[in-house]
């Protein structure tokens, strides 16, 4: 079996760390946002969602207390609830911490009685497809047009749908 550096980091890194977003994780959300999307939000946008009781929010860190290495970003009204975002540190995407912070946001809200649970994903985006309909999301529609690729050419957002109860 061969290794290689990457592996090597892997199995050297202390397993991630789950917990709820605070006001003062907005800059690194911010950060990690503007690394995995072309259009990135501002630090102050993140504060405002925290801040909002009708979002939740669930971070990924190096073990406790280390730094932010991913998120997910929802926000809705019970009984539905809508993924806004979610991201993952490119040196940490593999791992199945994406993975891990859609099943723990999915345990979180049907704990608290939400029962379905909504995102929009860029149809070329095949790691993110993947991982939602591995999560249990299935197709309810496209909106044609809705992002732009790095060329500037349309492309339509999938809609997805997660009953939880």
């Amino acid at each position: 079996m061969s290794w290689k550096i990457t592996d090597i980091t892997r199995a050297w890194r202390a397993p991630p760390a789950f917990r709820p977003a605070v006001a003062a994780d907005a800059e690194a959300l911010a950060a990690l946002h503007a690394a995995s999307f072309r259009i990135g939000w501002e630090a102050a946008e993140f504060e405002r969602l925290l801040a909002d009781r009708l979002s939740r929010a669930l971070v990924a860190t190096e073990g406790p207390g280390g730094r932010v290495t991913g998120f997910i970003l929802l926000h809705g009204v019970a009984p539905e609830m809508e993924i806004l975002s979610i991201a993952v540190a490119r040196s940490h995407r593999g791992g199945g911490i994406g993975r891990a912070l859609v099943q723990k946001a999915m345990a979180r809200l049907a704990a608290e009685g939400i029962a379905t649970l909504f995102l929009e994903v860029e149809e070329g985006n095949r790691p993110a497809v993947t991982l939602y309909e591995k999560a249990g999301f299935r197709e309810i529609g496209r909106r044609p047009g809705y992002y732009r690729d790095a060329a500037g050419r349309p492309v339509a957002a999938i809609a997805m749908r997660r009953d939880l109860a």
